[in-house]
C-alpha cells in the first residue's frame, strides 16, 4: 500500500514541478541563446580541425565532419538533461536540517526526491532542447543539424533519449545521496558532476578521443547521457548495435538507483542533522 501511495504522490509532484518549470520562459529563452552560441563555436572549431588538422596525428574513427556537426547540435540539445548541480530545494533541506521533516512524510524519501529532481530539470529543459535542435536544423549548410541517418535509427534515438533522462536522474540522485554524508562543502559533488559531463561527450564527441580509450568509453556509464543517443542519430552506431547500447544505459540506471538507495538508507539510519 505504501508503494502505491508513494507512486501516486510522486506522479502528482512530478506534474506540479513540471507546471512550475513552464513559468520560467525567460530562463528558457536565455538558455536557448547560450546553447546555440556554444553549438556554433564548437561547429567552427571542428570545421577548422577537420579541414586543417594533420591527418597523420589523429584518427577520426570514420566519424565525418557532417556527423560531428550534427553530434554537436544534439549534444547541446541533450545537455539540458544532465544535472550540473543538485536540485536547489533538496540541497537547502540537506544544509539546514529539514531532512528530518522530510522523514516524517509517509513517502519513500528516495522516490520523493527522484521525482522532484527529475521534474524540476525537465520543466523548461524540453522547451530549450527542442528549440535548440530546431534552430540547428535551420542553420546554413555546413553548420546545420543533419537529418537522421535512417528512420530506424531515429526511433532508436528517441528510445535512447528516454533512457538518457532516466540515467541522468539516477546519477543525480546518487550524487545527492553522497552529498548527504559530506559536511565540509560541495566540492566533491561538483567534481563528480563535472567528470560525468566530460565523459558524456557533451564537450567533445567520444569518437574523436584516442583509440586506446574507445573500449572504456563504450562501457562507461556517462556515454549514455549524450554519446549513445547522438551516435544512433548520426548513424555512427548501427541499428544492430542499438539494443546492446541501450541495454548499457538501462543497466547503469539500475546500478545508480540501487547504489543511491543503499547509500541514502545507510545515511538516514544514522544521520546527523545540522542547523534548524
Amino acid at each position: 500500500m505504501k508503494i502505491v501511495h508513494t507512486a501516486r504522490a510522486c506522479a502528482s509532484l512530478f506534474r506540479i514541478r513540471m507546471a512550475e518549470g513552464l513559468q520560467y520562459r525567460i530562463a528558457a529563452a536565455s538558455g536557448i541563446a547560450v546553447s546555440v552560441f556554444w553549438a556554433l563555436i564548437e561547429c567552427i572549431l571542428l570545421t577548422v580541425f577537420y579541414t586543417y588538422g594533420d591527418k597523420g596525428t589523429w584518427n577520426n574513427n570514420g566519424f565525418g565532419l557532417s556527423q560531428a556537426i550534427s553530434y554537436i547540435w544534439l549534444a547541446q540539445g541533450l545537455f539540458v538533461l544532465q544535472f550540473m548541480s543538485i536540485d536547489g530545494e533538496i540541497m537547502a533541506k540537506i544544509r539546514n536540517g529539514d531532512v528530518g521533516i522530510e522523514l516524517c512524510r509517509p513517502l519513500d524519501l528516495y522516490m520523493h526526491w527522484f521525482a522532484k529532481g527529475a521534474a524540476g530539470k525537465l520543466g523548461t529543459s524540453w522547451i530549450r532542447s527542442l528549440a535548440t535542435l530546431l534552430i540547428g536544423l535551420l542553420m546554413p549548410a555546413g553548420y546545420a543539424l543533419g537529418k537522421p541517418a535512417s528512420f530506424e535509427g531515429f526511433l532508436f534515438f528517441v528510445l535512447s533519449v528516454a533512457m538518457a533522462f532516466l540515467l541522468c536522474s539516477a546519477y543525480a540522485m546518487l550524487v545527492t545521496a553522497i552529498r548527504m554524508s559530506i559536511t565540509w562543502g560541495d566540492g566533491p559533488t561538483y567534481m563528480l558532476l563535472l567528470v560525468s559531463g566530460i565523459l558524456s561527450g557533451s564537450y567533445l564527441p567520444l569518437r574523436l578521443w584516442p583509440d586506446f580509450m574507445q573500449p572504456f568509453l563504450r562501457l562507461q556509464p556517462f556515454g549514455g547521457f549524450t554519446d549513445i543517443p547522438a551516435q544512433l542519430y548520426v548513424g555512427s552506431l548501427s541499428s544492430s548495435s542499438a539494443f546492446p547500447m541501450i541495454a548499457i544505459q538501462l543497466a547503469w540506471s539500475v546500478i545508480f538507483i540501487a547504489a543511491g538507495r543503499l547509500i541514502m538508507k545507510r545515511k538516514l539510519s544514522g544521520i546527523i542533522i545540522q542547523g534548524g
